[in-house]
């Protein structure tokens, strides 16, 4: 044995991890493998798709990184006496990332032909290597499951985004519409008090008043409203009035019938400045509508979205009701639905019992569930959520009318990693952690699908029957 091989194994059964390595093992290694030291920021990466061996850190420091979406990360480090690339019995064969050398690094290496041979002579660093992989694919399902999360929120973060930008728009745009309409009311209020109508012309007024002030009846159909508008058009075209009028003199309900009756008690002066005066209270009525509106909708999703969240609250288990959190995540996922054309419809039956449940947790369910539906449905699709008690559980069933799962697929649906969406477009794990999270809620998710129906099946035990799911 050479001298520098009898220093090297000496250094490496001076490492804390290799201490225990026979020293027989060790010298199996050196003579089989190549020792090679590199300098600060040399990468390794594997050759096409498969890895290209194994790395025994002897000194210095390797980061494992990935790049994702342009963005590099380090999900994992080996320090001396670590090993990392292919790992003896491992299933991963093609690299999940990178190895880069921070500062000096000096390594064994250990080609993929030789692991074989290396499990049959060295039994003890081999078990070392075994224990390596289990941390390793701890971590990495930890950081895909953390990745898929965040892809989660992304996509709810671009669905909020879209569903608060409309009501926000309209917010804005009545609110600068607004002062242009105060000032036209505070001109056509003074023109009327000049006016100075009493009698009948003042009575007249007020009940074209009475009329705008009426909650609205059944809304018009878009052809309804416009041959009302064109008929009040003509009527106030027949008396020299301004027809911009009509619009909110429709909007408040006046129509020709109205008109006709009131406008024989004013004055020839006094008719078109009561009309000025109602059309300018009903815009700046129908702005202050719209503003309500609009901010009726953006506190509706903001109170979804931390209900949906459950920011407000801890993330332990509590007695819940599902038919909120399930109408929540419909409202949040509604943008997307939308740009698809595609409908969905809850239906809780009533007197749902509760459930002990992570609501924070659940609610992922049901958003990994209704975000899945919505992409296998074409356009003008249709989802149904249905929750009913069935004996001592609460079932929710999540169906869609699209082309359906094909049934070689149907049993590892629930598989971490296996996506049966385009390259890029899933990582997998969403029906993974559908799955992890049902099952610590003692409950059971499966799934049955034919073209034109799948079902998605959870059932959770409802409070007072806890182990008794299904």
């Amino acid at each position: 044995m050479a001298v520098n091989t009898i220093h090297m194994i000496e250094r490496l059964s001076k490492l804390p991890a290799l201490a225990d390595i026979p020293r027989k093992q060790l010298r199996w290694l050196l003579d089989n493998g190549e020792v090679h030291s590199v300098e600060d920021g040399t990468t390794f990466r594997g050759t096409g798709e498969e890895l290209i061996g194994l790395f025994l850190l002897i000194s210095g420091r390797f980061s494992v990184r990935v790049n994702q979406g342009g963005v590099e990360r380090e999900i994992r480090e080996v320090t001396s006496g670590g090993v990392t690339g292919y790992l003896p019995y491992s299933r991963m064969t093609a690299p999940r990332g990178y190895v880069v050398a921070d500062g000096p690094v000096e390594f064994l290496f250990i080609r993929l032909d030789d692991i074989t041979e290396m499990t049959r002579e060295c039994y003890d660093f081999t078990a070392i290597c075994v224990h390596e992989m289990i941390d390793r694919a701890r971590v990495f399902k930890s950081d895909d499951k953390r990745q898929e999360k965040m892809a989660a929120l992304g996509r709810l973060s671009a669905g909020l985004a879209h569903e608060l930008n409309n009501p926000a728009s309209a917010a804005g745009r009545a609110a600068r519409e607004l002062d242009t309409a105060r000032k036209e009311l505070v001109a056509a209020t003074r023109e009327l008090g000049v006016a100075s109508l009493e009698g009948k012309p003042l009575e007249a007024l007020r009940s074209l008043e009475s009329v705008a002030q009426k909650p609205p009846g059944k809304p018009l159909s878009p052809l309804g409203r416009a041959e009302l508008e064109e008929r009040v058009i003509e009527w106030l075209d027949e008396k020299k009035i301004d027809t911009h009028l009509a619009y909110p003199l429709v909007e408040s309900g006046i129509t020709v019938v109205e008109l006709d009756a009131a406008a024989p008690a004013f004055g020839a002066v006094q008719l078109p400045v009561a009309l000025r005066y109602l059309g300018a209270n009903q815009t700046v009525r129908g702005l202050i509508d719209d503003i309500s509106s609009a901010t009726d909708r953006i506190h509706t999703l903001v109170a979804a979205v931390k209900k949906h969240t459950h920011m407000d609250r801890s993330s332990a288990a509590e007695q819940t009701r599902l038919h909120e959190h399930l109408a929540d995540t419909v409202t949040l996922m509604s943008a997307k639905a939308a740009l698809k054309g595609v409908s969905v419809e809850v239906r809780v039956e009533a007197d749902l019992p509760p459930i002990e449940a992570s609501v924070a947790d659940l609610n992922q369910v049901w958003m990994h569930l209704v975000d899945n539906a919505i992409d296998a449905v074409g356009e003008s699709g249709r989802i149904t959520i249905d929750a009913e008690r069935d004996r001592n559980s609460v079932v929710v069933r999540i169906v869609d009318n699209g082309p359906g799962i094909p049934k070689e697929n149907q049993e590892h649906v629930f598989e971490p990693f296996f996506t049966t969406k385009d390259v890029g477009a899933g990582r997998g794990l969403g029906l993974d952690i559908v799955r992890s999270v049902i099952l610590s809620h003692r409950g059971t998710v499966d799934v049955t699908s034919v073209p034109g129906r799948t079902e998605f099946r959870v059932s959770l035990p409802a409070c007072g029957f806890e182990g008794q799911g299904g």
